[in-house]
């Protein structure tokens, strides 16, 4: 019987699904391409048609939970948004939001901070440093067009804005992560994260008020 596209990439799924099992029951370093065949119950043959090796196959595991704020926070930029202060803040909640409700994500991202990176995964790791420091490029840019604005305190420089905003946002969601969800990621956050733009608003507030 001749299989389907569909056939195949529920097959691909599979594959994925049965690595991200063994993954976070095993770790990624004590995981082989023949365990995770046989949690899939395919041929290891079957593996290297859609993947090339572990590494690969991953990869491909982290792609299946993409984040979509580059793209939006690039758009902004670009389109000269009203308020981009405003649109930071509600990617952060968002994004607290997804992270806290989404169980597969949360395994994954599990996934990703207990691997060591050694070998060929070390590919993964540059990689996910490109990935960061495209994201605080857009961060910044985001925080310029709010200074351009005046919307941005004048007590704070862009790049230290973004960089502040950063390190608070993903170090929450990592210790969130690491300490097996010891406090209200959604709560707790959302407090922590107002927090902070309210201080990115506050002298420019006073400022426009006695302009």
């Amino acid at each position: 019987m001749r299989r389907t596209k569909a056939d195949a990439e529920e097959t691909r799924q599979g594959i994925i699904d049965a690595a991200e099992r063994l993954f976070f029951r095993n770790g990624v370093d004590k995981t082989s391409l023949e365990q995770i065949a046989a949690e899939a119950g395919v041929t290891r043959g079957a593996i290297y048609w859609y993947f090339a090796n572990k590494t690969d196959l991953f990869m491909a595991m982290v792609d299946s939970v993409p984040l979509i704020w580059e793209d939006v926070i690039a758009r902004a930029v670009v389109e000269d948004h009203p308020d981009p202060l405003a649109l930071l803040e509600t990617i952060a909640l968002d994004a607290l939001d997804l992270l806290a409700s989404d169980l597969r994500r949360q395994r994954i991202y599990r996934i990703m901070t207990r691997c060591t990176y050694q070998g060929d995964l070390a590919r993964v790791r540059d990689r996910q440093q490109e990935a960061m420091t495209r994201q605080r490029a857009l961060f910044i840019a985001a925080f310029n067009l709010a200074a351009q604005k005046g919307q941005l305190s004048p007590a704070w420089h862009a790049e230290t804005a973004a960089r502040s905003f950063d390190w608070l946002f993903c170090g929450m969601m990592m210790e969130w992560l690491h300490f097996e969800q010891n406090f209200d990621l959604v709560n707790a956050g959302t407090d922590s994260i107002q927090g902070l733009f309210a201080q990115f608003r506050a002298a420019a507030a006073r400022t426009m008020e006695t302009a």
